[in-house]
């Protein structure tokens, strides 16, 4: 279990008055176990000590991806039977959860979209990924290819070689990299280009991010949260889901390099 540490991130007084008003129904203060993907654990890690601080929880961080076949993902720590509170992942994978009966249906809250972004070394020329016909041959030029395991990297494995017709040519240098940010495999050397979703490259020291893929081949993943069925604090939990997709805390949403969503 890991938990992660936070650096208090202010608001406006705006942002704490509607803070105030979310969080006034919150049950006495409690530890919550919150399963955290990594699209969106740049947001929560900004966003946590707020909400910590204003109603006296604490945060008890578990990482994990939404997906795979890794023991530290969120559906796989569930089936073991790891406690959680809430847990943070693309939309489908959470739904699927919640057909399974794992997840509160109603407790769904959606948090954002995340983009494929692309990092180079830090000091390295910035390729151009301008147009999807530069895009392409950045990628053919290319001496190394790296990508996620997680849902962007499933995507440019499975669709976005293909659809750029390359899928030969990028086959023998392209690599699906487990657990680990891609971005400090292309810092340490390893691989020319990395791509993962932008809120996971920006992190990341010794990179420089070249920027969002272009749209046409393009996948948006969405964020959601939700509370499982056997969670121990759910009305404080309903309170920190409430607070992550308010207005109040879109400004930290896209600074961590998502794209907000209505509500």
């Amino acid at each position: 279990m890991k938990t992660l540490s936070f650096k208090t991130l202010p608001l406006n007084l705006a942002a704490f008055a509607l803070l105030g008003s979310l969080l006034s129904g919150a049950a006495q203060a409690a530890e919550l176990k919150v399963m955290t993907s990594g699209g969106f654990t740049a947001a929560y890690k900004a966003l946590g000590p707020t909400f910590a601080k204003d109603t006296g929880n604490t945060l008890d961080t578990i990482l994990g991806p939404s997906m795979g076949k890794a023991p530290e993902a969120i559906p796989n720590r569930l089936a073991k039977g790891e406690p959680a509170d809430v847990v943070i992942m693309v939309g489908y994978a959470l739904d699927d959860l919640i057909k399974q009966g794992k997840v509160i249906p109603a407790s769904r809250v959606e948090l954002g979209d995340s983009r494929i972004g692309m990092v180079v070394r830090a000091g390295a020329d910035k390729p151009d990924i301008s147009s999807v016909d530069a895009f392409k041959a950045t990628l053919l030029k290319a001496k190394s290819v790296a990508y996620s395991d997680s849902a962007s990297g499933v995507y440019i494995q499975q669709e976005m070689f293909k659809k750029l017709g390359i899928e030969s040519q990028l086959e023998p240098k392209a690599t699906m990299v487990p657990k680990i940010p891609v971005a400090s495999v292309v810092a340490n050397g390893e691989y020319q280009l990395g791509f993962q979703q932008v809120a996971e490259l920006l992190p990341v020291p010794g990179v420089t991010f070249v920027g969002k893929i272009p749209e046409s081949v393009q996948s948006v993943t969405r964020y959601a949260a939700g509370i499982p069925v056997n969670a121990q604090h759910p009305a404080e939990a309903k309170a920190l889901l409430a607070y992550l997709a308010s207005p109040a805390a879109q400004p930290v949403v896209k600074a961590t390099g998502l794209d907000s969503v209505s509500h």
